[in-house]
């Protein structure tokens, strides 16, 4: 069992209630738009750190990690890319890969709109966790906990930095 923390579109923007929301994470997950080494390096001095660029992400972060990303976690295949699109809309660049070999999780970013939906055609979770960072049109500055049992997932949590004298979680 894993405790997973997932977040996206940071921009180089740092918030030490990272560290505070993944204090019970094993390993934390950056879909892209780092923006900055010293992100990545806060980051993965903390947990595990397993990350993509995004289309933001210079040449450092670009020679650091991948475009895209599948490992297994636990019994469960994941795929991560920044730009992933959704069910029903994947981005061009990924499709093929999904509707090859779907993997039980697809994580993408870029959006900055925070959507977890559940693809009944290929039986995949997908997961945007929103964008954490300061930069772009977003309301709400947000990210993702949840727990990988096995090819389970339970305990998602949806994590709102919006207000910086607070954060609330909701569970689901």
């Amino acid at each position: 069992m894993k405790r997973i923390g997932i977040i996206s579109d940071t921009h180089a923007y740092w918030d030490d209630k990272y560290l505070k929301y993944f204090e019970p994470c094993d390993e934390i997950w950056h879909a892209g738009d780092i923006g900055s080494l010293e992100v990545a390096q806060k980051l993965a001095e903390f947990r595990t750190l397993r990350a993509v660029y995004g289309n933001c992400d210079g040449g450092d972060l670009r020679r650091m990690f991948r475009e895209t990303l599948r490992w297994k976690c636990e019994d469960t295949e994941v795929l991560m890319k920044h730009i992933g699109g959704y069910p029903g809309n994947y981005d061009a660049s990924i499709r093929g890969s999904i509707y090859a070999m779907p993997p039980q999780l697809f994580i993408s970013g870029h959006s900055h709109i925070l959507k977890v939906k559940f693809d009944k055609t290929l039986n995949l979770l997908h997961i945007n966790p929103g964008a954490a960072g300061l930069q772009g049109w977003h309301k709400d500055r947000t990210l993702i906990r949840l727990t990988i049992d096995g090819s389970t997932f339970k305990d998602l949590e949806v994590v709102t930095l919006s207000d910086p004298r607070k954060a609330d979680v909701h569970n689901f």
